[in-house]
């Protein structure tokens, strides 16, 4: 009699005990991303700024919180951080960049599997005597193990693949483009220092940028544009798209057998990222769809405007599209938000609202004939939606902002402070800004600065904001929150 072992899982017990691991996944995630925006803080003001200036500490730490969540929301003026200060950012976007924690998880996970599977086994026996038995039509016990070695190998040498591309062009493109270049040096940025910084952020989905008006100074240099547009995309939207390209023509021949896995049966991977095939054609086609959608709604309204006034048409094209590609969770800018029409920044609300992987998928996956169901328990019960949670936070912040919604109305609109707060939710960064000119009462001490809207709250606002920003970098967690409230 042959005895085998086999991995064997329960999904019973696994629906039970779902619940509890979530709660416990959230708070490891948010104890790491805690800590390291404290580190990050503690570091940036131990460091000098390149200015005079010194940012107030509740600024810096809303800066390296924006950093670490991947937000780009700004209270400081970007040229005021010394180099030492920005590569302090760069490493805190880069550790707490999606794909970068997502793969640290995935490795912790396989480790934990490793170790607790020498006590979950299945045994199978077999009265055959043959003894070939062992080899014929019975599954490798370890190719699970293997194809989630592989998965980390090949998002590892994805990620420097993309950095490296991304690094080397735009620091080719800065050293021949002389207008570009005059830009960094009367800003006095090092192009070194510019391009790690930028790529890192814009792979990362950050949108920081170390210019204080982002890249409006770059609006006219169009191969920058386009350099930087597909690391948006490759690093968010369209990751479990391209990583599915990667794995299949990046595999070597003696890891076949673990990308095929990977391939043919990624709904056995415990890898969010990791989408069937079917799925992430219909996310990328979804993405197309989207971009078109807001690249059309750009030209329509602000073609003639002032947001995109001195571009001819092929500029005007590359900074619409870069616009909208941004609006997906990057939140880099070529054009001054405050002065697009409402109804786009309504459109740009919406899609920040929007998760990444948002598609139209008309096929349903798991569960037997869509039937199968599983009762909520007391906790997931006290869960809100994300949108309820957002409702919150809009009114919070109205609350500490009423002051300066009474004595400066347009600047402190309902409008401006939901986009600020739906850009924080999502992780991009888009913000309309504070503008002295449209203060109702004048009285000579405004000045403008390179920030976003919130670096004019209190700083009661600016914590709420820090609090979006933890919330939205978690909000894959509470996607089925509120399920218990229904709407008759």
């Amino acid at each position: 009699m042959n005895s085998y072992l086999l991995h064997h899982r329960n999904p019973s017990e696994e629906r039970r005990s779902c619940y509890p691991l979530r709660i416990s996944s959230i708070f490891v995630h948010l104890t790491y991303l805690v800590a390291l925006s404290s580190l990050g803080f503690l570091i940036l003001e131990l460091l000098k700024p390149k200015t005079d200036f010194v940012p107030a500490k509740i600024d810096l730490l809303f800066t390296a919180v924006s950093a670490t969540t991947v937000s780009s929301m700004s209270a400081v003026e970007m040229e005021a951080f010394s180099d030492p200060q920005l590569v302090v950012l760069s490493v805190l976007m880069f550790l707490g960049g999606e794909i970068f924690v997502s793969m640290i998880a995935l490795i912790v996970g396989n480790y934990k599997n490793e170790v607790a599977g020498e006590d979950d086994y299945l045994e199978i026996e077999s009265d055959s005597d043959d003894p070939e038995f062992r080899f014929l039509d019975f599954p490798n016990p370890y190719l699970e193990n293997d194809a989630l070695d592989h998965l980390i190998s090949s998002i590892w040498r994805y990620i420097f693949a993309v950095h490296f591309l991304g690094v080397s062009s735009l620091f080719f493109y800065l050293t021949l483009n002389r207008s570009a270049a005059e830009v960094l040096e009367s800003k006095g940025l090092k192009t070194s220092t510019f391009t790690v910084f930028t790529v890192i952020s814009t792979f990362s989905n950050c949108g920081f940028v170390p210019t204080n008006e982002n890249l409006i100074a770059f609006r006219e240099n169009s191969g920058l544009l386009l350099i930087l547009m597909p690391q948006i995309l490759l690093g968010n939207t369209l990751f479990p798209f391209c990583l599915r390209i990667f794995l299949r023509f990046h595999s070597s021949k003696n890891k076949r057998e673990e990308a095929e896995y990977l391939l043919n049966d990624s709904n056995k991977i415990d890898f969010f990222h990791l989408l069937p095939n079917l799925h992430s054609l219909f996310l990328a086609a979804t993405v197309l769809c989207f971009t078109l959608i807001g690249f059309f709604m750009f030209a329509a309204f602000e073609w003639n405007s002032a947001a995109l006034a001195g571009l001819n048409p092929y500029r005007k094209v590359v900074c619409i599209l870069f616009q909208v590609v941004n609006a997906r969770y990057s939140g880099e800018t070529v054009v001054d938000l405050s002065k697009v029409t409402p109804a786009l920044l309504v459109f740009f609300i919406f899609m920040m609202y929007l998760p990444p992987y948002t598609s139209f998928l008309p096929l349903k996956y798991g569960g037997e004939d869509g039937k199968e169901r599983q009762e909520n328990g007391i906790g997931e019960n006290l869960v809100f939606s994300q949108l309820s949670y957002l409702a919150i936070f809009v009114i919070i912040i109205c609350i500490t902002e009423k002051k300066s919604m009474e004595n400066d109305p347009l600047n402190f609109n309902v409008l401006n402070i939901t986009l600020e707060v739906i850009s924080a939710y999502g992780n991009v960064g888009f913000t309309t800004g504070y503008s002295c000119e449209r203060r109702l009462i004048q009285d000579g001490k405004c000045v403008n600065r390179w920030y976003g809207f919130v670096g004019a709250w209190s700083n009661e606002g600016k914590v709420v904001l820090l609090l979006v920003m933890f919330f939205g970098r978690l909000k894959q967690f509470n996607k089925n929150g509120g399920q218990a409230w229904k709407l008759l």
